[in-house]
């Protein structure tokens, strides 16, 4: 590998708080990952990180944004949503949740979709990262 090459690939896109911003988050991510089997995966996830975003941070506020980062390399992709934080709880997959609620099972869904969700807390607001494997083993299942 050439030294000013690295083996993994990262796009970043940071947007205004609106709720139409998640549809355009969802597009970007969708656009990046063209042809991949993880794309579906991935723009879901997006979609439920985003709308999470602006709905339960600091970011739907006025003058609020979230943030986006979705690394590829041979082995993962990884989308990272980045919230302005401002709320005393910080996410969490909730998987006893009530099945006919209508809010509050987006961080378990992605949870069952990724491999790994890691949540990072700091001063600044929350980041979730889900994490998608790709299938790199002869003989192993498909993400």
């Amino acid at each position: 590998m050439h030294e000013y090459t690295s083996a993994a690939w990262v796009w970043g896109l940071s947007c205004p708080g609106f709720p139409e911003e998640v549809s355009r988050a969802r597009r970007w991510t969708r656009d990046i990952l063209r042809g991949s089997p993880l794309a579906e995966d991935a723009e879901l996830i997006v979609s439920e990180l985003s709308a999470n975003a602006i709905l339960h941070t600091a970011s739907g506020q006025a003058f609020g944004s979230f943030h986006l980062a979705v690394a590829v390399s041979a082995q993962v992709v990884a989308v990272s949503v980045t919230d302005d934080g401002g709320t005393g709880t910080a996410p969490k997959a909730e998987h006893d949740q009530d099945q006919d609620a209508e809010h509050g099972r987006g961080l378990g869904m992605v949870s069952a979709i990724a491999h790994r969700v890691v949540v990072h807390h700091s001063d600044h607001g929350h980041t979730v990262t889900a994490e998608l494997f790709t299938d790199t083993q002869p003989g192993g299942h498909p993400c």
